[in-house]
């Protein structure tokens, strides 16, 4: 099993005697921001100009500057804007101010793995991966703990790169949980593989594809919104609290037995054969060429995907359900778009 670092394997005076800059406030930047100042990190946040997000971290308590100014300022930079956008803040804002010694950190390894950034030979480059959404990574420090994090280099300059990503994860309490050591490759191809295969992609097909079943054979859409959509909430935290057989335990034999016996027929040979496709298109390159394309090109085929998926009768089933429920009222809508 591989093994996980805490709080005793990390040097908290490594990044104490140095100044961080976060660029972005999005759904990481402000979690990472806030957990490294709480922290007793010298943190400021780098914006670009006319950012709304400039109100919010100076409420926040948070110091902010232009990206240019904090690259300038800092020892390590933590670069937090969406993937897409980091290579031209990187390329007009970040590198021209980076000195030899310094420290770039990512929390996705896109840009790195794909080339899309590459920084002078002197900089330090490492990774530090939530494996979780920002707001969660806030609530979890605040609340006396923290979340997993991966930890990965890339360039080690200076030979103490990897110490400073360990540092850096104890500083926004990840190490509370246990932080995994892998590579840029690793993180990418398999964060990207999951988002695409089960998490997001396949996921939202496969409960799109039972609604849609039951609402063609006549059943009411409610019904089927209920049983496909609504309902996996509960299967899933089972899942998170103890795993598939905790699952299996938890569910009716009945449940059991009609899941173990068709979950193959619905997610086939032929499911897993197409998931093997994917994963070499994201280990070749070409999913990252098409998404980076589809950026340059005004985003027209992505526009249309998301218009489809947001107008499909699952959707407007559910908005009607779930203004019926007002233990719903206060969920919200969490984007991490913000690049500064």
């Amino acid at each position: 099993m591989a093994e996980m670092f805490y709080e005793a394997d990390a040097n908290p005076s490594l990044l104490l005697g140095k100044k961080v800059a976060v660029i972005g406030y999005g759904s990481q930047g402000h979690a990472h921001a806030l957990n490294l100042a709480d922290s007793g990190v010298e943190v400021v946040v780098g914006l670009r100009e006319g950012s709304s997000s400039v109100v919010k971290a100076k409420d926040a308590g948070l110091t902010t500057m232009s990206v240019s100014d904090a690259s300038a300022w800092a020892d390590v930079v933590m670069l937090l804007a969406p993937d897409t956008a980091q290579k031209k803040i990187y390329d007009e804002e970040i590198a021209p101010n980076l000195k030899d010694g310094d420290a770039l950190l990512f929390a996705h390894g896109f840009n790195i793995r794909y080339e899309q950034i590459q920084p002078a030979p002197g900089i330090d480059v490492a990774m530090v991966a939530p494996k979780g959404p920002g707001h969660l990574l806030r609530r979890t420090y605040a609340e006396g703990g923290g979340i997993p994090s991966l930890i990965a280099v890339h360039q080690d300059a200076t030979t103490n790169a990897r110490e400073l990503a360990l540092s850096y994860a104890h500083h926004i309490g990840s190490t509370k949980a246990g932080v995994l050591e892998t590579t840029f490759s690793e993180e990418t191809e398999t964060d990207l593989f999951g988002e695409q295969t089960v998490l997001c992609g396949g996921l939202s097909a496969l409960v799109t594809a039972g609604f849609e079943t039951l609402v063609e054979a006549g059943y009411q859409p409610e019904s089927a919104y209920f049983e496909c959509l609504h309902e996996l909430k509960l299967i899933v935290d089972l899942l998170y609290q103890d795993g598939l057989s905790g699952m299996w335990f938890s569910v009716s034999e009945t449940a059991e037995w009609g899941g173990l016996k068709i979950g193959p027929r619905v997610i086939s040979s032929g499911v897993k054969a197409e998931m093997k496709k994917v994963l070499d298109e994201i280990r070749s390159g070409q999913f990252a060429d098409e998404w980076i394309a589809e950026n340059e090109n005004g985003q027209k085929h992505f526009n249309e995907l998301r218009s489809a998926a947001a107008n499909h009768p699952i959707e407007e089933v559910g908005r009607q359900l779930r203004n019926m429920m007002p233990f719903l009222a206060n969920s919200s809508n969490i984007r991490d778009v913000s690049g500064g």
